[in-house]
């Protein structure tokens, strides 16, 4: 199960989804297709700045103080992955702290 952890000033994910073989594994594939572009947006579309770090498995992304416009993004992040959670909630589980 990818579990995914919001909390004030970052997110945390671990674990795999196991919903297929890897390769083909289509809510991984998704969560990260995500994650990926959350980083990226960040980045190239605000001038806020992140940390992060992403391994196989473990994502760490840390900020503080982010803009309305990096909010928004975050925001949505957690739009999509509240529907890949609802569709596969064997497969990611979301928490907030």
């Amino acid at each position: 199960m990818i579990e995914i952890h919001r909390f004030d000033g970052g997110i945390t994910m671990k674990g795999h989804a196991h919903y297929a073989e890897p390769g083909k594994d289509i809510v991984c594939a998704g969560v990260s297709a995500l994650v990926q572009t959350l980083i990226q947006s960040i980045e190239e579309l605000t001038a806020d700045k992140i940390q992060y770090s992403m391994q196989p498995g473990p994502v760490d992304i840390k900020f503080r103080d982010l803009s309305e416009h990096a909010q928004l993004l975050v925001d949505s992040f957690f739009v999509g992955i509240d529907m890949i959670a609802s569709e596969y909630p064997d497969n990611v589980k979301l928490t907030k702290h």
